[in-house]
């Protein structure tokens, strides 16, 4: 079955460069666009949508109150936050908020399909590169995050609930490297890594690995610019 996507951005053009994309391969159509974030709840009420591409700066309700409240609802879509980076300055909450990753607008083709395939098998898309870019920049205005008041990892008993093993697994994994770079970096096979990433959703209760990023932000295990060291 193909996967059912739904665009959801201001600027028509934007939303036809990735519909002529997206209509192009054999696993995927769009079967709903939306302008802005009302129009788009509305949209979603009556359409069944696999994946949405979500704007963050739109008119009447942004791409983060949109995402939030799409992501409350049962059976909700997978939502995928495309942003400019520069000047979007909202893409972290949409990522707490419910988001399943983010992209930069000027994504290669490729890398987009990469990122709704993955989405939609239930992955979250945590491009290592623009990952750190990105929450490096955003950290210090997290409370207990990576600014100089930061905890070290201490305000959160829930991390008390890993083993050093995992500690050390969701530290690299907020550091944005994939299940194989970690497998690489720690000399364990990708099967092990895999089920060390689960273990860690469990224990901390978290929906994917854009959650466990934004965690080790906030907790301070992961600080802007780097780990913030042992925090037991």
């Amino acid at each position: 079955m193909s996967i059912r996507v739904m665009l959801v951005d201001d600027q028509v053009l934007l939303r036809t460069g990735f519909r002529m994309v997206l209509a192009a391969q054999p696993d995927m159509e769009v079967v709903a666009e939306a302008g802005d974030g009302v129009e788009a709840l509305e949209v979603l009420r009556a359409t069944e949508v696999d994946v949405v591409l979500m704007d963050v700066r739109m008119p009447k309700l942004d791409g983060v109150e949109a995402t939030r409240r799409i992501c409350e609802r049962e059976g909700a879509p997978k939502v995928i936050i495309l942003t400019t980076f520069d000047l979007d300055e909202y893409a972290f909450s949409a990522l707490k908020a419910g988001a399943g990753g983010f992209m930069l607008k000027d994504v290669p083709p490729g890398e987009l399909l990469a990122a709704i395939r993955a989405v939609h098998s239930g992955d979250a898309v945590v491009a290592p590169s623009t990952t750190r870019r990105l929450l490096d920049r955003f950290a210090p205005m997290l409370p207990g995050g990576g600014g100089a008041g930061g905890s070290g990892g201490r305000a959160r008993p829930e991390l008390e609930r890993l083993t050093d093993r995992e500690r050390e697994v969701m530290l690299l994994v907020a550091q944005g490297l994939s299940n194989g770079e970690i497998a690489a970096r720690l000399v364990l096979s990708e099967a092990t890594v895999k089920t060390h990433v689960g273990r860690i959703l469990t224990k901390l209760e978290l929906r994917d690995r854009v959650q466990v990023v934004v965690m080790a932000y906030e907790t301070g295990l992961v600080r802007a610019g780097g780990p913030a060291g042992p925090a037991r």
